[in-house]
């Protein structure tokens, strides 16, 4: 649990409509995001899942065809929940910010037949993550009953999504892409395009917005993760929780982890003649062998506790998902939501 100015606040934190999850490449950070998406829509929530790298890990994820520019309903949730889930992708989101503000529907598709909008987006990247950026935030802000997609519906009226869950780019890269204002800048500072970088700002850096970190217990994700959280702090943008993923239990007590991880590390003279009577062959060798991997086992448990306690010094909530032998399925999704749920993660 993390301490607010009121007091104690829920993992997830209830006041935050926007979830962005980061992560060091290779931590399983798409999983979790789907698996925080999941749990969200507990209870009757309708939640967007929107990935913005172009990877289509979603799509691989759920084992379905690559998703078009388009939020579609995914999962269905008990109890009424909903997860629809958006592709998202800067030409299309551009073309989209052309219809929408300037109804450039057709001279849009003019210019991304002549290749004008890629060559935009690619020399201009502040624009590219302006757009990505810009569509998450622009359905955390859009209401039931809006005509386009705006916020042209009365103010009164109930968010169209209760939750908006980001799967973002990798930690290295988090600050620069969330900091649109500052990317934006050179481009432009004044005008149509930084007027929405400080909306898209203003959405980010606001109590309804929390950038989670992916992380495992290994020493460069922990790094990473720490100086990510270091970052976003001196941006001003909030963060959120540390999902510790690939949790694994130790598989020795206490006492035969300290005896493992010793100098002398385990007994193969005992191994050895408890292989001999199970009437295995080579009990010598196999002993021998058997002695490695236990204590690897064991200095691996010792580093993951050394890496835990440092992330624990990061003062923010951690958050654990098993490691889950054979892959990740809707099934195994199913299981790491219902774990976000008993640690408390809800809307």
């Amino acid at each position: 649990m993390s301490e607010g100015e009121h007091g104690p606040r829920p993992p997830a934190d209830a006041r935050a409509r926007l979830h962005i999850v980061t992560g060091k490449g290779g931590t399983g950070k798409t999983t979790a995001a789907a698996a925080l998406a999941r749990a969200l829509a507990a209870d009757g929530g309708r939640v967007l899942l929107v990935e913005v790298e172009g990877r289509q890990g979603l799509a691989t994820l759920l084992g379905v065809p690559p998703l078009p520019y388009e939020e579609r309903e995914m999962l269905s949730v008990p109890g009424g929940g909903t997860v629809c889930v958006l592709a998202a992708d800067p030409e299309a989101a551009l073309l989209e910010y052309l219809e929408m503000f300037y109804g450039m529907r057709r001279a849009g598709q003019a210019l991304n037949r002549l290749g004008a909008v890629d060559f935009a987006t690619t020399i201009a990247p502040g624009l590219r993550d302006v757009l990505l950026t810009g569509k998450a935030t622009e359905a955390v802000r859009r209401r039931r009953g809006a005509r386009r997609r705006s916020a042209d519906a009365p103010a009164t009226a109930p968010f169209h999504y209760d939750a908006v869950v980001m799967d973002a780019p990798p930690t290295g890269r988090i600050a620069r892409f969330l900091n649109v204002n500052s990317e934006v800048a050179g481009l432009a500072r004044v005008g149509p395009v930084r007027n929405h970088a400080d909306r898209v700002m203003e959405v980010i850096r606001s109590a309804q917005t929390r950038v989670h970190f992916v992380s495992l217990l290994e020493e460069m994700p922990v790094q990473e993760t720490r100086e990510g959280i270091a970052e976003l702090a001196g941006l001003g943008i909030p963060v959120g929780t540390v999902l510790v993923n690939m949790v694994r239990p130790p598989l020795l007590a206490e006492a035969d982890l300290a005896a493992a991880a010793s100098a002398d590390g385990a007994d193969t003279d005992a191994l050895s003649a408890g292989l001999k009577e199970a009437g295995l062959e080579h009990p010598g060798e196999l002993a021998a062998a058997l002695a490695g991997e236990v204590r690897a086992h064991a200095l691996r448990v010792g580093l993951e506790r050394r890496m835990r306690a440092e992330l624990e010094a990061l003062g923010r909530p951690l958050l654990e998902l098993p490691l889950l032998e054979g892959g990740v399925d809707r099934a195994a999704l199913e299981l790491l939501a219902r774990r976000l749920s008993e640690q408390g993660v809800r809307r």
